[in-house]
């Protein structure tokens, strides 16, 4: 059973994701919050696999409470924009991915399962704009931790998942098998101690891997 704790200050929009997510046979909300301090404290009592993190909240905004959540949940980020400001130093800050509200049911529900599973939430188109819209507003490179560690081919895979590549696409650019990408890309992330694949995007950027104009 997939635990879920929703924060949004609309308890509108609370009473519509909980009535959705309840009715999956997998899923469980186990907790709501108006606020992102409210989401910190939940956390840490109920201890849910993944959190529906609205990023624009009074108060306790949900970029500051994914800074400050505990080990364990992996973090959704909700935003009425696709391209929100916030977006880039979200996924920074934690998150595992990112939807806008305006989503169809369809798409929320395997977002959590995708994101309870371990996997990043973020398209390679996404990705691809992300880095491009807000790259060049981020701070300057700097040398990330671990770096030293990766292989060659490790540097390669970790370039190109921060490009958006998929699995398949680094496949086919570096002329080896999708389950051989695959394997690269989980060393790499054991490597970086990195999450998930959203994590890697953010570690490509910032250790210069990736710039601003190679997308």
């Amino acid at each position: 059973m997939i635990k879920v704790l929703l924060a949004d200050d609309q308890a509108l929009v609370r009473a519509g994701f909980k009535a959705l997510l309840d009715a999956q046979p997998d899923m469980t909300v186990v907790a709501e919050a108006g606020d992102g301090a409210e989401a910190v404290r939940l956390s840490e009592r109920h201890g849910p696999d993944v959190v529906l993190m609205d990023i624009r909240m009074p108060g306790t905004d949900g970029l500051t409470a994914t800074r400050l959540m505990p080990e364990g949940p992996r973090i959704i980020i909700l935003t009425t924009f696709e391209l929100d400001e916030y977006v880039f130093e979200a996924l920074r800050s934690g998150a595992s991915g990112f939807l806008v509200k305006d989503t169809e049911p369809a798409e929320l529900i395997q977002a959590v399962r995708v994101v309870a599973a371990g996997e990043a939430l973020l398209s390679p188109s996404v990705t691809r704009r992300l880095i491009a819209e807000y790259a060049s507003r981020a701070k300057e490179p700097v040398a990330a931790g671990g770096l030293d560690q990766l292989t060659e081919r490790e540097r390669e895979v970790l370039a190109l998942v921060g490009t958006g590549m998929t699995n398949d696409e680094i496949a086919a650019k570096l002329f080896m098998s999708p389950a051989t990408a695959k394997t690269h890309v989980s060393r790499t992330m054991m490597k970086l101690h990195a999450r998930d694949r959203a994590q890697l995007v953010v570690i490509a950027y910032e250790s210069g891997l990736v710039r601003p104009g190679w997308l």
